[in-house]
């Protein structure tokens, strides 16, 4: 006779559920938490904190409420947390337009993956020094400063790259949203 594996107890299974759908929106949650804080690292440090406080509090999550709408009350909480306490080395809005934008009734798309799958076609429609200039600012998280050093260009012309690539990616993403639509 096989042997079953043994069973996760109910609380477990309970807070494997909520940390699954976490890791579901995690692409929006740190979305949102960057329109808060443009600071990668930083980001990355308020994602971790809020993924803990997810944890944490799983068991007062009920299953089939709106998960995005409970994770984005934490991510703000986190977000300005982490403002407040001077921990951002960039420019924020200040506390009380946070406070303003973040009490928007609005919900993260679920449509995350198929517009990350869109931008990722996009960027390679690139031309190769403006994926260059995206790839350090947004997957290396270099300064614009550090980045003309890196390509031998002025600060101003990195930002003026920069501007042009991300009103061209957001171009692109809407016209094969458009396209996809029957």
């Amino acid at each position: 006779m096989p042997e079953q594996p043994p069973r996760m107890p109910q609380d477990e299974a309970h807070t494997a559920a909520v940390q699954g759908l976490f890791l579901q929106f995690q692409p929006a949650v740190r979305g949102y938490v960057l329109s808060m804080i443009p600071d990668f690292s930083l980001a990355d440090d308020v994602m971790q904190e809020i993924f803990i406080v997810v944890t944490r509090k799983a068991a007062s999550f009920e299953i089939g409420t709106s998960f995005p709408a409970w994770v984005k009350t934490i991510a703000r909480f986190k977000a300005l947390e982490a403002i407040r306490a001077g921990r951002s080395r960039c420019e924020t809005l200040s506390e009380e337009v946070l406070q303003a934008l973040g009490a928007e009734r609005s919900e993260f798309h679920g449509d995350t993956d198929e517009r990350l799958a869109l931008l990722a076609a996009c960027v390679q429609e690139l031309a190769p020094q403006a994926r260059r200039s995206i790839d350090l600012r947004y997957k290396q998280d270099h300064l614009p400063p550090e980045i003309a050093g890196l390509m031998g260009c002025t600060v101003q012309s990195v930002n003026v790259t920069l501007s042009r690539a991300r009103s061209f990616l957001r171009e692109c993403v809407l016209r094969k949203m458009d396209a996809a639509k029957p």
